[in-house]
């Protein structure tokens, strides 16, 4: 896994030295991706350059360094990622007169585009990516990313030059950026807690997409470029309904285990040590326990505990590491570590970003780190099998109102948005098991208030954009926002799935995973050098995922069954059904104790009315709350306060004075 950043010159007269020396000072920002080595390659005559950092994982020789020129000199290629079948894609290519100098799956890259061109390579990579080649006889940049999402690739104009990189710390490095929030992208955030694709937290700065392939032609300009998917979720998951898989539960247990036990020994080839984050729930503990069927030796193992009970999972982990027989890592968290890695974010995200697993995650890659290079990770098994509490309390919630007439669930959505949250708390308290599977971090009034436009608009498919957001309303927050954002990018729009519920499982699949969960992963792991790589994410899975009917992922009171099922042909079932309670800290508490100070200090009213982004008094509203303990508003204040550290931290310039909103929040 590497760093990756480039441009191209617009004026047509850009000397040598100038490509090279802005293309060292961007690529140098994204050290941390690749300590081991790096490089900048220029083509003058066409106004290209080329930069990579390395962090050596497979060949680790000199053959093995980026920007890599092709043996026919025509293409050259900067690449951050794996590609996990590269030895039979390599063999493929030998069969056929390719010969190759070293062991690098870059190598493998540039030969299969030689032979096949970059669309059909693309068809024929299984693995995690982002690239950039240069095609010097078409005189055009390819840009590509993996199905999935997994490595980061952004790209946009800075006045007439086209740039590109891994991370937007590296574009800032450009001499000419002159970065401005972009306040539609700021209120799809406040209702995210992310920034998502194809947006950037910058006007004119983009995403490339999962699964898209770009042409961007020697002098374009931004209106000619549009990205192009060479694989399609959507494709996979109306596929897989359309066509389910035939078997039986037993056929389908067998045809799961054969498919992610090749996902886990592709990712299990490297040249550096190599070991697993294990939290001791379903999806990390099949991944362990699929690479111990595969490694004589132990597995290393990290896990991180909590002093506080409710967010402890490091006890279940051991257990499991012990059953296993991994070498197992922990390391237990308190406040004192979580101020140190505040201060780390902005920088490490470069974007706001507030979901607050991503203190943990860099805490436990950092742990990681300390005795391995590369770090499978459980990722993505909620997604595919029906894994998050959300799934269930989605059915419940639509089982008890669904059937009802339109105009009788409009008129309770009505009626509960009008009765305060805390009276609701009391009137409800018997739906204390529904309080469970939505969620320990807010109260049934607030959950019910998040229902009630569900109700009020009638749409199953809005269940799970409204129960997940931040905000009722983002204009209410954001100021001076006069075209709101669509809520949803293009790739959210509705598959063809059936069942309610797959609704709800394909929409985390194409947005919350790759805009959230991968976002936190990369950057956590990438900001201490380490490598991470998701067997989930192997697209052979993700299409048998689609193909398993419902029946095998939910049955009765139990997500994931299928998978549990796998599971616990290696370990028993008692050390692994528990609770599902995610990768979570204790915010409420922290913001409520050591945190305090912090949130004052960027919360402070006065400084939130010059800058001119938020709604000063309604934060105040929301901070005071929280700390006197009436209400819990953590997620909201969250993501405000990580957009002003990184506001801090990037210097961008302050609007000018606008109109705070009276609305009210959620």
């Amino acid at each position: 896994m590497c760093g990756i950043a480039g441009w191209m010159d617009g004026s047509g007269s850009c000397p040598r030295h100038t490509l090279r020396d802005v293309a060292e000072r961007m690529t140098a920002t994204l050290r941390h991706r690749g300590p081991d080595d790096g490089g900048v390659w220029t083509d003058p005559a066409a106004g290209v350059a080329l930069g990579h950092r390395r962090l050596s994982i497979v060949d680790l020789s000199p053959s093995g360094a980026q920007p890599m020129v092709s043996p026919c000199a025509r293409y050259v290629i900067v690449f951050n990622g794996e590609i996990y079948n590269f030895q039979q894609v390599r063999a493929e290519l030998i069969s056929r007169g390719r010969r190759f100098r070293g062991s690098s799956d870059t190598e493998v890259i540039l030969a299969a585009v030689s032979e096949w061109g970059v669309v059909d390579s693309l068809q024929r990579f299984n693995g995690m990516f982002a690239f950039a080649l240069w095609d010097s006889v078409d005189r055009v940049l390819h840009l590509a990313r993996d199905r999935a999402g997994e490595k980061p690739l952004y790209y946009g104009w800075i006045g007439r030059s086209f740039v590109f990189a891994s991370e937007l710390k590296a574009l800032r490095a450009h001499p000419d950026f002159r970065g401005s929030v972009d306040r539609a992208a700021l209120s799809l955030y406040v209702q995210r807690a992310c920034v998502p694709a194809p947006h950037s937290i910058y006007e004119g700065i983009y995403k490339l997409p999962p699964a898209c392939h770009m042409v961007v032609p020697s002098g374009a300009d931004a209106g000619s470029l549009s990205p192009v998917p060479y694989w399609s979720a959507r494709e996979a998951a109306e596929a897989g309904v359309a066509a389910p898989f035939a078997g039986d539960s037993f056929e389908a247990i067998e045809e799961l285990g054969s498919l992610l036990r090749d996902a886990v020994r592709l990712r299990m080839i490297a040249d550096v040590p190599l070991g697993a984050f294990l939290s001791g729930g379903v999806d990390s503990s099949t991944i362990v326990a699929m690479m111990q069927v595969e490694d004589s030796r132990p597995v290393k193992t990290f896990t991180i505990g909590f002093r506080e009970s409710l967010y402890d999972e490091a006890g279940s982990a051991r257990r499991v590491a012990r059953h296993l027989g991994t070498e197992h890592t922990e390391l237990y968290l308190g406040p004192q570590q979580t101020l140190g890695v505040i201060s780390r974010l902005p920088s490490l995200y470069d974007e706001p970003f507030a979901d607050s697993s991503q203190i943990p995650t860099f805490l436990i890659s950092e742990l990681a780190r300390r005795h391995v290079t590369v770090s499978l990770t459980g990722d993505a098994g909620d997604e595919l099998f029906g894994g998050y509490n959300l799934y269930r309390a989605g059915r419940l919630i639509w089982t008890t109102f669904g059937w009802m007439p339109s105009a009788l669930r409009r008129a309770i959505g009505v009626g509960l948005r009008s009765v305060p949250a805390p009276l609701l708390d009391l009137s409800f308290a018997w739906l204390s098991p529904l309080q469970a599977q939505l969620g320990r971090s807010s109260s049934i009034g607030d959950k019910l208030h998040k229902l009630a436009p569900v109700l009020i608009g009638a749409e199953p498919e809005l269940m799970r954009r409204v129960l997940v957001a931040n905000w009722r309303d983002d204009q209410a927050l954001v100021l001076d926002t006069a075209t709101a954002a669509a809520p949803f990018a293009d790739q959210e729009r509705s598959a063809a799935v059936g069942d309610f519920v797959q609704h709800m499982m394909f929409a985390d699949l194409v947005s919350y995973l790759p805009d959230d969960i991968l976002v936190k992963v990369d950057r956590a792991s990438m900001g201490v050098s380490l490598e991470t790589r998701v067997p989930f994410l192997d697209h052979r899975l993700i299409e048998f995922a689609w193909r398993l009917p419902h029946r095998l992922k939910l049955r009765g009171g139990s997500t994931k069954w299928i998978l549990r099922q796998l599971l616990y042909r290696y370990v028993p079932r008692a050390l692994v059904d528990r609770p599902k309670s995610g990768f979570a800290v204790p915010l409420s508490l922290w913001l409520r104790g050591p945190l305090r100070e912090f949130g004052e200090d960027l919360l402070n009213e006065s400084r939130l009315r010059q800058e001119g982004w938020f709604d000063a008094g309604l934060v105040r509203s929301l901070w005071n709350e929280h700390i006197s303990g009436r209400r819990n508003w953590e997620q909201p204040l969250w993501s405000v306060l990580m957009f002003e550290a990184w506001l801090q931290e990037a210097g961008t310039p302050r609007p000018a004075h606008r109109t705070e909103s009276a609305l009210a929040p959620a």
